[in-house]
């Protein structure tokens, strides 16, 4: 990682920043994993939120309980001593329909990559994907495993509107929409399940550290499965391995 990480920054006077490196890196990602859990663990008082990310871990704190300065030092103590343990990854089989209204990109795509949709459709499809953040949006999934073939630019023009659950591409990274809004990504289809729900116990439907394949799925299987999840109906369950 280099001699200068890790390093902590200060974000404001509620939260800290602790970088453990400049590049996207699966080995840093299971790192910072491991920090939350620790503190999520064995929590340090005045914490009040921590915020994975691609290579750093916000965290969140109430300085009228602990000052900055001290967090700084209790982070500090506890990456000296942290272990990375192997733990099961959380594996979700996600149902795509692509192409349709939501996957406009995919035409497009295809001919930019000079192969069919069913063989880009194919060549997302086989590959396995990590949960590298959630952030952007609430929910919102940056993955990391795209296949090197389908890394493409952004749109130099965003789109005012994209909707909910629609799975992109953008330079090297996938994702999954979890709110509508704008968007620069390309987008190639949609998946029935919904990636931040309010009123389930848990809002978020994916987190860091999770592992990802997409199903292509018909229109008719879709639509079936958006009946089931607008009735509030378990459509997919995690896998441990």
């Amino acid at each position: 990682m280099g001699g200068k990480f890790p390093r902590i920054l200060a974000c404001g006077d509620s939260a800290l920043s602790v970088e453990l490196a400049d590049t996207i890196d699966e080995a840093v990602s299971e790192r910072i994993i491991a920090l939350a859990a620790n503190l999520t663990a064995t929590p340090v008082e005045g914490i009040e939120e921590l915020v994975p990310t691609y290579r750093s871990l916000m965290v969140i704190y109430d300085p009228s309980v602990i000052r900055g300065h001290a967090l700084d030092r209790e982070l500090h103590r506890r990456l000296m001593v942290l272990t990375v343990n192997s733990v099961p990854a959380r594996r979700f089989d996600v149902p795509v329909v692509y192409g349709g209204s939501v996957g406009l990109d995919l035409q497009e795509l295809a001919d930019m990559k000079e192969m069919t949709p069913a063989a880009l459709i194919e060549l997302h499809a086989s590959a396995e994907y990590r949960v590298y953040m959630i952030g952007f949006a609430p929910g919102f999934a940056y993955l990391g495993g795209l296949p090197e073939q389908l890394h493409t630019p952004r749109l130099a023009t965003p789109r005012q509107r994209i909707e909910a659950s629609a799975i992109g591409i953008g330079g090297k990274q996938a994702s999954i929409n979890s709110v509508p809004g704008p968007s620069g990504w390309r987008f190639i289809g949609r998946t029935p399940l919904r990636l931040f729900d309010p009123h389930r116990p848990q809002p978020f439907l994916l987190q860091a550290g999770d592992r990802v394949r997409f199903r292509p799925v018909s229109e008719d299987e879709a639509a079936e499965l958006d009946r089931a999840v607008a009735a509030g109906q378990p459509v997919m369950e995690a896998q441990l391995s």
